[in-house]
């Protein structure tokens, strides 16, 4: 008997047993529903950070204008006032070194919006309005219980790195929470960027977290310290993201806590929603606190997330 018929033979004695067996082993990778592109969607929502994180640092060491040539916009900045945040009118930077970490980290928030800005092409969300004024008031007023009643962080070096606290935690927690959502893993692709971005905001994080470390036992007001002041920032955060304890503060049992990092040494994931809650200074708010109109664009499908 030939091959040809020896097959058919076989598969009419054998085959519907066990083709029936392969397909039913198959069938949760064939009917699969393929995972959702929303790599546009996650990438135009942490440019609406990146816009925040470049508006602050860009006017405390004067060169907001910088954020118009990238492709925000200067003028929907709202800043304390008789602060421009304009050509060298920024934190008068006591310690040369503050200064020029600060010009370090401003440059590299600057390129994170014009890179995201370069995937994204046309479909890059405009800057919205950034409340780095009367916002940072409110969160220095519930950070403290009401202890630091005008906080402006472009007074000096520590109320500085203190408005710095406040956002470079929460960015790397975005990336990584973020990351599980990226469909482009290609090489030099989506979820690459991504990575690189985490990477130097952790590395801003940590910066900060050593220098305001290096302080902590320094009076902010007559009850709180500089360790107290940042536990509380954490707490706040923590209090408005959601049910789990994703934050520390920079002292931990009474030892050093500069990487902030889980039981695993691995860092922190927040939900698009979670730093929502974050950066409105509200649960469940989709405008308000350092976003006072709320994020340019549409993020429902993340944010349910």
């Amino acid at each position: 008997m030939s091959d040809a018929m020896n097959r058919r033979k076989f598969l009419g004695a054998a085959g519907a047993v066990t083709a029936t067996g392969l397909l039913a082993g198959c069938t949760p990778a064939l009917s699969a529903t393929p995972k959702a592109n929303l790599d546009a969607m996650i990438f135009n929502f942490a440019l609406n950070l990146e816009y925040l994180e470049a508006a602050f640092y860009l006017a405390a060491v004067g060169r907001l204008q910088e954020l118009d040539a990238a492709g925000g916009d200067s003028s929907k900045v709202i800043l304390p006032a008789g602060f421009t945040g304009k050509n060298g009118n920024g934190v008068p930077f006591a310690s040369a070194d503050v200064r020029a970490y600060a010009e370090e980290i401003a440059t590299d928030e600057l390129n994170h919006v014009k890179v995201i800005r370069k995937v994204l092409g046309a479909a890059a969300v405009a800057q919205p309005t950034l409340d780095l004024g009367p916002a940072f008031v409110a969160a220095g007023k519930a950070a403290s219980g009401g202890a630091i009643a005008n906080f402006n962080p472009f007074a000096n070096d520590l109320f500085f790195l203190h408005g710095a606290f406040i956002f470079e935690d929460v960015g790397v927690s975005a990336y990584k929470g973020a990351a599980r959502l990226l469909t482009d893993t290609s090489a030099g692709g989506n979820l690459e960027n991504a990575a690189g971005i985490l990477a130097v905001e952790a590395y801003h994080s940590g910066m900060i977290r050593t220098l305001l470390y290096q302080q902590r036992n320094t009076d902010v007001t007559a009850t709180l310290k500089v360790s107290d002041v940042v536990q509380a920032i954490s707490n706040l955060r923590d209090s408005v993201d959601g049910d789990t304890d994703v934050d520390q503060g920079i002292v931990e049992g009474g030892k050093a806590n500069i990487v902030l990092a889980d039981a695993n040494g691995i860092a922190y994931s927040r939900t698009p929603r979670q730093v929502g809650n974050i950066v409105f200074l509200a649960p469940g708010a989709t405008k308000g606190g350092f976003y006072p109109d709320g994020l340019s664009g549409n993020f429902s499908a993340i944010l349910a997330l």
